[in-house]
């Protein structure tokens, strides 16, 4: 079947005609289009490429791995404490490890960051921290980058130019003593989402001593949650699913599993719950109600696609079944005979289920859903409530909303504004005109990372210093209370956020470790070491609460027929504060695998009306409010809505993120900031060149990914004959190492991709280099779609180097660069490789990338120390591949030999399979029976990738598990 692809009724006519239910990964692959010709276009592009600008190319190289001016780095301060006890003196090689916590929406991400020789070089998940049990996301992952970034700000300034501390203080005394004499009349104070025990406590402070002060608080995609428990509750409380105990969730347009900074807990909670479903403890089920295609309905056992306007109907028609009244339901009858099965399914599982609602959604319909929950049997198992992690109160009164703020100043009422952490220039909706209104204020006061947008029009600007270089403290997903304690000293002249208040209001400068022991000083000295070794505070968590239900009734849902825009965080740069990060930039989007560059997602039926493909641009306009921007066509987006993303757009972010892309702040409303109609859809005739990652390093249309029945699961597997081979046999010495990737367990996340980045130093290098499928990701993630392109679901093939015991890549290198490890190891000897890529050409996984650019050329000292000093930096011209991370192997040795042991079976973790927020990936010694990856091969579940080709991989992987039985 062949049609003009730039016909969109020819290809939506082939998608009609199609009924395949092969796995496919574009809409013309589903509908048979000439796939192959497709692949070849990706696959040859990067000959006809013009090469990369030469401006561009340094700017990569700079802001991903330079710490631009500094020569070396001071270790952390004496009052930090390692994870283990540290030696006398530093001693190179010898790596030292500290419990601290990153934050993420004010949410504590607890980590454990190993430092070599003074410089922090890696962060994994704290193993010991109940949130997180070692594990991390991608923002997580890419933090330790954060830290280096040379476009952070590095001194005060005044009016734009460079200052000092001293003259910041001396400035003050005259504004101080205004405000003691006024009670602080005049004062504003705004604040970015926190949990940090000690900022409440300066709080509380700033407010006794300047009672007229005002204070407020903006996160710009923390969404209505604590508004929808007040509607419930009567109180703001915080609400926590606790995914491991529930059997089945329900979610209403809720990602769960995506991006934001509670997505280590949920999937960690989910991977735990799906792995004792997959053992034959209870069910873990999964559906999903949602007009987007999000990572969590991607994993759905169920997914229905419906209008943002029809999700109301939804919650209504639930609560009717479980003997809610929550309006009148206006359902088609098959839609109500769905509900009322999922009902029931509920109702024989109380205390054992969850219903779950979006922070984006309307708070009224949160507040149902809390409501269904509670007669559920919910509340206290599934689903916790305790008091708010999130600073919310101060001095008995509630924070107030950046619309309160725009308000005052646009009354006039604002004389000294002090902005903390907070960047409401870019992040503010449209119709509050935030940076017009600045202008009026007499003094503004800004404190932060970055000279940003908002810094930009302050009178001063404090730079504020990164949570792995100075003290702090926050509260993560559990509730707990940690210690942020720095990894190295402060790089520049920069400042705690603790430290920020205290300074404002005092003549002299304050101690950030000072004021944070202050908040913690009832802890006796041995468990104030003690909460600094493990990462958190024991007892510091809230307690839960059992609150009354107070009448909560669900609007009218809307019988608007125009469109609906949603607006969305970044899945990989969130509201765009991660936007000079290179790791970042370049990692693919879960589902569009798209990199350096934002889009508006359109359901394919949508696109067509249109006339528009993947990088068309459309304008999406309500009024005089527009947003212009390529097309991404979305299979299993409902046609009604239209998915904005956020996070892009940046004008004052640092040379990586150089105005790339559009910003949503035009279309966004304080009253609607995260979805509004929309009136006006139409192509403007331009088109883009996006760069995604979706059709490079295709392996063809085999059994890539297998699925079972959990009866198929749980059986003992056929042993296979193992075919005969011309390769010799290879000498096996000492433990064989393998890798299991568990298919059921991966949701796709990518963290896995940034971790293997910092371990092994991989670069980035940038979208023109991504077009021609030149990325050079040691591990990819694929996607892939099943089912109709209407209702597909989507499924997630994390790829690594297979380490094939009969590799085609080691009998095709005219030089023998890459070679057989005696523990099963496929070995790269960079020095022998001259470029010839022949191993590339015979590797049937397309796992193996050519660094056709030096991207270490004229870097500084000061860069080697930011990079893993046990993983060779690789020059222009050879193959690089993922190597099992040997260096971790190699250290296992040593230490194994100096404790005159042999190495444990389990002992070595991959940097992978170290993050992964659901331990989807296993590795270890496959030649000992009891080690945990054995067991996990002799699954019923167990198979290798392309196996015809009798390659012998030691990458293996486990097949997912349909979920039996309809809703």
């Amino acid at each position: 079947m062949t049609f003009d692809h730039s016909d969109p009724n020819a290809l939506r006519k082939a998608l009609a005609d199609s009924a395949t239910e092969d796995y496919w990964r574009t809409l013309e692959e589903y509908a048979k289009a000439a796939p192959d010709q497709a692949r070849q276009d990706v696959e040859f592009e990067q000959w006809f490429s013009p090469g990369i600008d030469r401006r561009r190319f340094l700017q990569l190289m700079g802001a991903s791995l330079a710490l631009a001016g500094l020569a070396g780095c001071d270790p952390a301060p004496e009052t930090a404490v390692p994870y283990v006890r540290k030696p006398e003196q530093v001693t190179p090689g010898v790596p030292q490890y500290y419990a601290s916590a990153v934050t993420l929406g004010g949410i504590a991400q607890p980590v454990l960051g190993t430092t070599r020789v003074g410089r922090p070089t890696k962060l994994e998940g704290n193993p010991q921290h109940p949130a997180c049990l070692g594990r991390a996301d991608a923002f997580t992952q890419a933090a330790i980058l954060r830290l280096y970034d040379p476009d952070r700000a590095q001194t005060p300034r005044q009016l734009g130019r460079e200052s000092s501390w001293q003259s910041f203080l001396n400035a003050q005394q005259s504004v101080i003593a205004q405000l003691d004499a006024s009670q602080g009349h005049g004062l504003h104070l705004l604040l970015g989402a926190s949990t940090s025990p000690t900022l409440m406590r300066q709080l509380e402070e700033f407010k006794t001593r300047w009672p007229q002060a005002r204070l407020y608080r903006h996160e710009p995609f923390e969404g209505f949650r604590y508004a929808a428990c007040e509607r419930a509750f009567g109180e703001p409380l915080e609400i926590t699913e606790q995914l491991s105990r529930a059997e089945w969730v329900v979610a209403f347009d809720h990602d769960l599993l995506g991006p934001g900074p509670l997505q280590t807990w949920f999937a960690m909670g989910w991977g735990d719950r799906r792995r004792a479903a997959r053992d034959g403890n209870g069910d873990a089920r999964l559906i999903v109600v949602e007009s987007l295609m999000s990572v969590t309905g991607g994993q759905a056992s169920e997914r229905r696609a419906v209008s943002p306007q029809q999700l109301i109907e939804y919650v209504r028609a639930l609560g009717a079944a479980l003997g809610e009244d929550l309006g009148p339901v206006s359902l088609a009858p098959a839609d109500m005979e769905w509900v009322q099965r999922l009902a029931d399914a509920l109702k024989s599982r109380p205390g054992r289920c969850l219903v779950s609602a979006g922070p984006y959604t309307d708070p009224a319909l949160q507040a149902a859903v809390l409501r269904l929950n509670i007669r559920l049997g919910n509340i206290g198992q599934t689903l916790t409530v305790t008091e708010p992690l999130q600073i919310l109160k101060v001095g008995g009164q509630r924070l107030g909303t950046l619309s309160d703020l725009a308000q005052a100043m646009a009354q006039d009422e604002v004389d000294t504004l002090l902005t903390l952490d907070s960047n409401p220039v870019y992040s503010a909706p449209g119709d509050l005109h935030f940076a017009e209104r600045l202008a009026r204020i007499k003094l503004h006061i800004c404190a932060g990372l970055y000279y940003d947008e908002t810094a930009v029009l302050s009178h001063w600007h404090l730079p504020m210093s990164d949570a792995l270089d100075n003290w702090g403290d926050a509260r993560a997903a559990d509730g707990r209370a940690g210690v942020q304690q720095p990894m190295v000293r402060p790089f520049y002249e920069s400042r705690a956020l603790v430290e920020m208040l205290p300074l404002f209001s005092a003549a002299t400068a304050s101690d950030a470790h000072e004021q944070v022991r202050r908040t913690w000083q009832a802890l006796s000295e041995p468990l104030w070491r003690e909460a600094l070794e493990t990462g958190w505070i024991a007892g510091s968590e809230p307690d839960q609460r059992q609150p009354a239900l107070r009448g909560t009734s669900l609007p009218d849902g809307s019988s608007s027929a125009s469109p609906m825009a949603l607006l969305r965080p970044d899945p990989t740069l969130w509201d765009g504060r991660f936007a000079n990060l290179g790791w970042l930039q370049e990692l693919p989007k879960p589902i569009s695998q798209l990199t350096w560059d934002t889009v508006i997602g359109l359901s394919p039926a949508t696109a067509q009306r249109l006339q528009v493909r993947n990088g068309s641009e459309i304008e999406v306009a309500q009024g005089e409010s527009l947003v212009r921007g390529p097309v991404w066509i979305f299979p299993g987006q409902h046609d009604d809505a239209v998915v904005l993303f956020a996070g892009h757009g940046r004008e004052r972010a640092g040379q990586v993120a150089e105005r790339i892309g559009y910003t949503v702040q035009s279309l966004q409303v304080a009253t609607m900031p995260f979805q509004r109609p929309v009136d006006r859809l139409h192509a403007t005739g331009v088109s883009h060149r996006l760069a995604t990652t979706q059709l490079q390093h295709d392996m063809g249309r085999s059994d890539l990914i297998r699925r079972y029945t959990q009866a198929q699961a749980l059986a003992q597997p056929v042993p296979a004959e193992t075919p005969a081979s011309f390769y010799p046999a290879q000498p096996a010495v000492g433990p064989q190492w393998g890798m299991v990737i568990d298919l059921d367990q991966c949701i796709g996340c990518n963290a896995c991709m940034v971790a293997c980045q910092a371990e092994n130093n991989v670069p980035v290098v940038g979208k023109e280099q991504v077009l021609d499928g030149r990325a050079m990701h040691w591990l990819r993630v694929d996607h892939y779609y099943a089912g109709p392109s209407d209702w597909p679901s989507s499924h997630f093939l994390p790829v690594p180097c297979m380490h094939c015991e009969q590799a085609p890549c080691e009998m095709g290198c005219p030089v023998n660069a890459t070679v057989h490890g005696p523990g099963g190891l496929n070995e790269m000897v960079y020095n022998r490789c001259i470029g010839t890529r022949t191993c590339s050409s015979f590797c049937p996984y397309k796992v193996r990338r050519f660094n056709w650019y030096d991207w270490s050329a004229n870097a500084s000292p000061s860069i080697q120390a930011q990079r893993n000093p046990e993983v060779s930096v690789r020059a222009r011209g050879v193959m690089e591949k993922c190597t099992y991370c040997v260096q971790r192997i190699d250290a296992a040795n040593v230490q194994a030999g100096k404790e005159q042991r042999s190495v444990g079976s389990d002992e070595v973790r991959t940097a992978c399979q170290q993050t992964c927020p659901t331990q989807a990936i296993t590795f270890g010694n496959i030649a000992d029976p009891d080690s945990h990856i054995s067991r996990l091969r002799s699954s019923g579940r167990h198979y290798s990738l392309l196996e015809s080709l009798n390659t012998r991989p030691r990458t293996t992987y486990l097949g997912e598990v349909d979920d039996e039985g309809q809703a």
